[in-house]
C-alpha cells in the first residue's frame, strides 16, 4: 500500500511572491481534513510540492475521499519511495512498481523523469531510457509511446526519490480562507447549496442563513437545510447556520402588499436580514445566492436589480449563467442532490404568487413597501431575535 501522496495544485502555482501563503493555507486545510481520518499523517511543503506521509496503518479509500474534498487540491498522486537511489535500484523499483500496480500489462507507456536534485549523476532523459528499457525487458507485452501513452510513469529525483503513475482528480480551486468569508442564503432546493459550493471553491469560507416559516413549513424542511449544510461542511469546514423565523414578515407582506409583488418584496426583506447577520458577524464580506438569470420570475434581470437594491454589501451569484440541468448535475457531483430532491417545501415555495411580476418597477415596489411602515421595524427586530444558530461541521482553527 502507498505510504505517501503527492498533492498537486494548479492556480496556486501561478501566484507570485505570496504563493507560500496559498501553499501554507492548503497544507493547513489538508491537515484539518485528515484529522477526520483514522491514521497518522504528516503534511509537508518541500520545494513547491506538498506531500502527505502516512505513518502505520490507514484506510486508503477513506484518505483519498478526504483529500478529494479539499479545495485547492487539483490532483492526488499515490507515490512509492525508492530506497535504492542508484540507477539500477530505480530500474528495479520501476519494474516492481509496474508489476504490483498493473495486472494487465498490455499497454503503452512513457517514463518522465524530473531531476530536481541536479547533483544526481544521471540526466533525466538518460534515466527515462534506462527505466524504459528495464520495463520493456521485464514485460515484453508493453510498448513505448512518447506522444499518447496509456501509462505515464513519473520519477522525481530529489533528496528522496519518488515514483507514481496515477493522478486522481481533486476539487480544484483555492484553499479555504484565502478569500475571506461570505453569508449564503440557503434554501432546500438545488441551487443555493451549489452556489455555496462554487463560492467556497474560490477560497471563501461560508456561513449560511435559512428563512423558516412555521407552521407553513415543517420541521422536516428545516432538517433538510441542516442536512444540506452538513454536506457542504464536508468541503467548507465549519458553517454557522442562522435559522430565522420569517413567518410574521411574510404574512404582513401577504396582507398589505399586492400579490404579484409578493416574491420580490419578500426577497428584498430576506436580503436586508441577511445583510444584518453578515454585518453582525464582522467577518462576512458579501452575500451569496443561487439565482440564475431567467430561471423563474424573480430571477429576471430587472427582478434581480430590484432585489439587490436594499443591499450595501456585494451580492455574489456564481450560478448566474447556469441552466437548471447544469445545476442539478453539479448537485449530484457534490452530493446535495439526494437531499434537495426531497419534497419538503420552504418559505420561498409556499408563498408564491400565481402571476408574479417579471419586470418590477423599483419605485412601485418601494411604494408598496410603505404599506408595511407601521409594523415592519418591529417585525424585523423580532426576526433578528429569533436567530437560532446551528454550528455544523468541523471546528474552525
Amino acid at each position: 500500500m502507498f505510504q505517501s501522496f503527492l498533492i498537486k495544485y494548479a492556480e496556486i502555482g501561478l501566484k507570485g511572491k505570496n504563493r507560500y501563503v496559498f501553499e501554507d493555507a492548503l497544507a493547513l486545510e489538508i491537515r484539518r481534513k485528515l484529522k477526520q481520518v483514522e491514521g497518522e499523517f504528516q503534511v509537508s511543503r518541500i520545494n513547491g510540492r506538498i506531500y502527505v506521509e502516512v505513518e502505520g496503518d490507514y484506510d486508503y479509500d477513506e484518505t483519498m475521499a478526504a483529500l478529494k474534498k479539499v479545495f485547492g487540491v487539483n490532483g492526488i498522486s499515490p507515490v512509492s519511495h525508492i530506497m535504492n537511489k542508484t540507477p539500477e535500484g530505480i530500474c528495479q523499483a520501476a519494474v516492481a512498481f509496474i508489476g504490483e500496480n498493473y495486472q494487465d500489462r498490455h499497454f503503452t507507456f512513457k517514463v518522465d523523469t524530473r531531476r530536481a536534485n541536479k547533483a544526481y549523476p544521471v540526466p533525466s532523459m538518460e534515466m527515462d531510457a534506462l527505466v524504459g528499457e528495464a520495463i520493456l525487458e521485464a514485460y515484453p507485452e508493453t510498448k513505448v509511446d512518447v506522444h499518447h501513452p496509456e501509462v505515464l510513469l513519473h520519477i522525481e529525483l530529489r533528496d528522496q526519490i519518488f515514483m507514481y503513475s496515477k493522478t486522481i482528480k481533486g476539487a480544484g480551486g483555492l484553499p479555504l480562507g484565502t478569500n475571506g468569508r461570505a453569508l449564503l442564503l440557503l434554501s432546500g432546493g438545488f441551487d443555493s447549496p451549489v452556489a455555496g459550493y462554487m463560492v467556497a471553491k474560490r477560497g471563501v469560507r461560508l456561513d449560511a442563513v435559512y428563512f423558516n416559516a412555521p407552521p407553513y413549513t415543517s420541521d422536516r424542511a428545516k432538517q433538510k437545510v441542516i442536512d444540506l449544510s452538513k454536506v457542504l461542511s464536508e468541503y467548507c469546514g465549519e458553517i454557522h447556520l442562522h435559522i430565522i423565523n420569517f413567518t410574521d414578515i411574510q404574512m404582513a407582506i401577504y396582507e398589505k402588499c399586492p400579490h404579484d409583488e409578493l416574491t420580490i418584496i419578500m426577497r428584498r426583506y430576506m436580503m436586508r436580514i441577511a445583510e444584518h447577520i453578515a454585518r453582525e458577524s464582522q467577518e462576512c464580506l458579501g452575500l451569496v445566492t443561487g439565482e440564475s438569470i431567467g430561471q423563474v420570475a424573480s430571477q429576471t434581470m430587472k427582478s434581480l436589480f430590484v432585489t439587490d437594491e436594499p443591499c450595501t454589501i456585494p451580492v455574489y451569484r456564481p450560478l448566474i449563467g447556469f441552466d437548471k440541468q447544469e445545476i442539478i448535475d453539479r448537485a449530484e457531483e457534490i452530493g446535495t442532490a439526494p437531499i434537495s430532491i426531497l419534497p419538503y417545501e420552504d418559505c420561498c415555495t409556499i408563498f408564491v404568487a400565481k402571476h408574479p411580476v417579471t419586470k418590477p418597477n423599483l419605485n412601485v415596489i418601494k411604494a408598496s413597501e410603505k404599506n408595511l411602515n407601521t409594523v415592519i421595524e418591529d417585525l424585523l427586530e423580532k426576526a433578528y431575535e429569533s436567530d437560532e444558530v446551528v454550528i455544523i461541521g468541523e471546528q474552525r482553527g
